[in-house]
């Protein structure tokens, strides 16, 4: 559970900084700035702090977006892993574990839930709570529509690039494989660009991309984040 809540808070700070470096956001903070100055009455101080301000703002759009996101997983599937995953035999659930300083440490997980007879237009998107807008064109299933879809990957800094994530990925295409899924489909926000290489690795496609998350359709536009959806046929 650490390990899930500190792998989706860690990803505030990359979207914060993406967000800040957009060519829009960063004209609004020089005229934030220049209004601060002029309205102090030629106080850096005043510029200072209104540009703070504004960058206080975004940040706490950054925030409430993974931290909502994380609470609202926190309290459905990551309740109760035993019955949502291991007990569902449709479902997986995978942690990597290592020897640290002697004793066992989990060090990586991800899950995948399997989709069964599912209609694209109906699909659910865990970021917005809801159906996926319109206008997407996904892979289409064969047989009964049946796919797994993946997520909670997470890989504690110290063992990352030593192909821990490969390993976790590649064992949700294997069980994928196993239990006759057509595909693979994950969601992915767009700061996280190390996990969106990896799966690139893998011969994951886009085949969506929307700015709706579960929070304020506000804080979402000033945040900048798109949640990408990323597919893998099998």
């Amino acid at each position: 559970m650490s390990l899930f809540r500190d792998g989706i808070l860690e990803h505030v700070y990359p979207a914060f900084f993406k967000s800040m470096c957009h060519p829009d956001h960063v004209g609004i903070a020089l005229s934030i700035s220049m209004a601060g100055y002029v309205l102090g009455g030629s106080s850096y101080f005043q510029a200072l702090l209104f540009a703070s301000a504004w960058a206080g703002l975004i940040y706490y759009c950054c925030h409430d977006i993974y931290e909502g996101y994380m609470t609202r997983r926190l309290s459905a599937d990551m309740a109760d892993i035993q019955t949502s995953y291991l007990e569902n035999p449709d479902n997986g659930f995978w942690v990597a574990e290592a020897d640290v300083n002697g004793q066992s440490k989990v060090v990586g997980m991800v899950a995948v839930v399997g989709k069964r007879g599912e209609e694209e237009g109906e699909r659910f998107d865990d970021w917005n709570g809801g159906v996926m807008a319109g206008g997407s064109e996904f892979i289409q299933d064969a047989g009964d529509g049946s796919y797994g879809e993946m997520s909670h990957m997470v890989v504690v800094f110290p063992w990352r690039r030593k192909s821990l994530g490969s390993q976790l990925t590649q064992k949700a295409l294997d069980f994928c494989k196993e239990q006759g899924y057509a595909r693979l489909v994950l969601d992915v926000s767009s700061p996280q660009t190390a996990a969106i290489s990896l799966y690139q690795k893998f011969s994951f496609v886009q085949s969506a991309s929307h700015s709706n998350t579960h929070a304020n359709r506000w804080f979402s536009k000033l945040a900048r984040i798109n949640v990408m959806r990323m597919e893998k046929s099998i």
